[in-house]
């Protein structure tokens, strides 16, 4: 009697570990392809995210070229390098080293040892604009763009702004050129600068109807000649675009700040 029910209790007891085996098997089916696709999703995740980084540094180092819109592919990339602080701390490091060099430069007592500044996305920020648009993901809309630009709301680059003080403190003029057109956003371009606190600038040069349709790097290039035609020395030329720094009259260096949200050429 004894032996059968031994033999009953290792039977029960097979079954037992038989039926939770079974159910941990069925279980792990279900929940597989769940598994799979959350796997599947971080490595799309994680491939975007470097993919990201590497558009961003070949655009930094002007390799891509020109281009439109940011790859859809990188708005999270890019979403996280703008608001993480990352793109605050790679401008405070560039303007720490153009303040490096100027500390440098020997002034002359002509008042001719000047400097060129660009305006959008360099002494002020258009970030809170492109932010709405996934940082450059969405087509540029010139219409809606403006009608940001008029609002005349634009915030300071601190970095920039700390740049802007140092130079005009040192004793250089400073020339603050930008693409905008003059017609029709002069006023509300020199009201924003100097709400953001920049004044006490040499000049506000916006494009003019003489150089409407003209490329940013021929435009610029010819207003940097006038400027040199007058007998100012450009020691440093800032901007954000390359078009900034590109063509002649450069200046003896030039910095490119970092923007990754769209291309001028």
């Amino acid at each position: 009697m004894v032996s059968k029910i031994t033999i009953l209790r290792a039977v029960v007891a097979g079954l037992t570990y038989l039926l939770a085996l079974l159910t941990k098997v069925v279980g792990s089916q279900k929940g597989g392809p769940h598994q799979q696709k959350s796997a599947e999703e971080e490595s799309e995740k994680e491939a975007n995210e470097r993919f990201g980084l590497s558009w961003r540094v070949a655009v930094e180092a002007n390799n891509v070229c020109p281009w439109r819109t940011v790859p859809p592919r990188c708005y999270q990339h890019l979403q996280n390098y703008m608001c993480s602080g990352q793109y605050e701390r790679d401008l405070n490091l560039v303007v720490e080293n153009i303040l490096i060099y100027a500390s440098q430069i020997p002034l002359s007592s002509d008042g001719m040892d000047a400097w060129i500044l660009d305006v959008d996305d360099t002494c002020i920020s258009n970030v809170s604009y492109y932010k709405n648009k996934r940082f450059g993901c969405d087509p540029f809309d010139s219409t809606i763009f403006k009608a940001w630009i008029m609002k005349g709301t634009c915030p300071a680059n601190p970095a920039v702004k700390l740049l802007f003080n140092s130079l005009k403190e040192r004793g250089f003029k400073l020339f603050l050129l930008t693409g905008r057109d003059q017609a029709t956003l002069s006023t509300i371009t020199s009201n924003n600068l100097h709400s953001q606190g920049f004044a006490g600038y040499q000049r506000l040069i916006l494009r003019s109807a003489e150089y409407k349709g003209q490329s940013a790097v021929k435009y610029k290039s010819a207003i940097r000649k006038e400027i040199e035609r007058e007998g100012y020395r450009i020691w440093g030329n800032v901007g954000d675009q390359w078009s900034d720094l590109q063509g002649e009259c450069l200046g003896k260096r030039t910095f490119k700040l970092p923007n990754p949200m769209y291309f001028i050429s």
